[in-house]
This record gives structure tokens, sequence and C-alpha cells, in this order.
């Protein structure tokens, strides 16, 4: 019942005798879809200021030798101290800026051009697999720094670093939330063609 709201509009009612008809023109997939692309739009631009502005400064307690006192040495985490979430900040402002132009191809072309529409779709589909594997790369990171790992010596995180780590788990979920879009986008037009 949802699809039908996106994407069939009420033209007119007819009535014959005591039948009503119910007459619908299908509506512009534009204005669903529009507004999945400002979504997709809103959801990655906040990922990416998101984990964009993430940074902590904690003072951490470091014993060199048994004998000496513990040294008190400001730590900083930082986003762009880790690969993976450049990468991750990377893949989300480029799904921002390709999200931003198609909203605007979407607005001028209003699918006259049934050859850009089929670009925009396979360059839907792209986002979605750079957008799901920069949150995968986050996310491994992310289990990391939370659980850390015995078996290289790499050592939790998350319970020094909370707030960086609340940081990279909202970036993550909007993130997410960006790449369903996307996906919705490349599916909801595949679903058009099969009826």
């Amino acid at each position: 019942m949802d699809h039908q709201y996106c994407n069939a509009s009420m033209e007119g009612i007819e009535s014959k005798g005591r039948e009503v008809v119910i007459m619908a023109k299908p509506a512009p997939a534009g204005a669903c879809e529009l507004l999945m692309r400002v979504l997709a739009l809103a959801l990655t631009l906040g990922a990416a200021i998101t984990i964009g502005a993430d940074k902590q400064t904690k003072v951490v307690s470091i014993q060199l030798l048994d004998t000496l006192p513990p040294l008190n040495v400001p730590v900083t985490a930082k986003w762009h101290y880790l690969s993976a979430l450049v990468y991750f900040v990377v893949a989300n402002a480029i799904a921002c800026a390709y999200a931003a132009f198609s909203v605007l191809l979407a607005l001028t072309n209003r699918g006259k051009t049934k050859a850009l529409w089929t670009l925009i779709t396979v360059l839907d589909a792209i986002m979605v697999a750079l957008l799901f594997s920069g949150n995968g790369a986050a996310t491994a990171v992310g289990v990391i720094g939370f659980r850390g790992n015995s078996h290289v010596q790499w050592n939790k995180v998350c319970n020094v670093f909370g707030k960086f780590c609340d940081q990279l788990a909202a970036s993550l979920i909007l993130s997410l939330l960006g790449s369903v879009v996307f996906l919705l986008l490349v599916v909801v037009p595949m679903l058009r063609l099969h009826r």
C-alpha cells in the first residue's frame, strides 16, 4: 500500500450507477525519488560532518618502568589518524556530492531523458558499493576500538575515548541509512521495469 502512495495519485472519481470507479494516474516517480535523493544527501552529509568533527583528547597514564612514577601524557584521537576512517569520510563526501548533483538533475530533467536516468541508476549502484565498503572499513576499526584484539596485542580504546567512539557509531548509523536510501534508489526503478 505504501508504494502505491508514492507511485499513484488520484486523478478523478467516476461513478457508474452504484459502482464507484477510481481512476488513478501514475504520479511522476520524481516526487518520491527526489525526496529519497534529498534524504540520501542529508544522511551522507550528516555522517561526514559527524565523523569529520570527531576529536577527543584525554590524559593517559603511561608506566615506563616499575620503579618510576607513571607519566601523564595527553593523547588525542582524530579520525584522520586511521586510513579506514579517512576512506569512510571520503566515501560519504563523494556520495553527498553525487546526491546533490543528482537532485539538481532530478529537478531539471524530470524524467525526460531515459538514457540519463539509466546512467543515474548505474551511478546510484556505484554509490551503494562505495558507501557499504566505507561502512565496512569504519565498522572494522570501530569493533577493534571497542573490543581490541588480543591476538595481535591491540588494546581497546573506546573505554578511554568514549566520546570519539560514540560519534563514530552515530556517523556509521547515518551512513548506513544513507546506503539503504541509495539502495532503494536502485531497487525501485528495477521494480518499476519489472511491472
